[in-house]
């Protein structure tokens, strides 16, 4: 699914217009993401929790020279379903 495409599903599902939706989705990924910088983790009943997680420094490979990099160490958004969400996929 794109972001136009959820865009048009949830102004269809609230009854609101495109342009609604489309402001509430970017208010919604401004605040995950504010939230995640600021604390580093955001729990949503039902969905799931985002977090922030530190991935450590590693060895890795070029897949086209098989030559050796370095891959630096950085901070990644992890994400784990609530049961809710999960059930819904089952």
């Amino acid at each position: 699914m794109t972001k136009a495409e959820l865009i048009a599903v949830m102004a269809a599902e609230a009854d609101v217009t495109k342009a609604a939706a489309a402001n509430a989705l970017e208010a919604f990924t401004g605040a995950v993401g504010k939230e995640l910088k600021k604390n580093g983790k955001l729990g949503l009943v039902g969905f799931g929790t985002f977090s922030v997680v530190k991935r450590k420094a590693r060895e890795g490979r070029n897949p086209q020279t098989g030559k050796k990099i370095k891959i630096a160490a950085k901070k990644v958004v992890k994400f784990k379903a609530g049961k809710a969400l999960a059930d819904k996929v089952k």
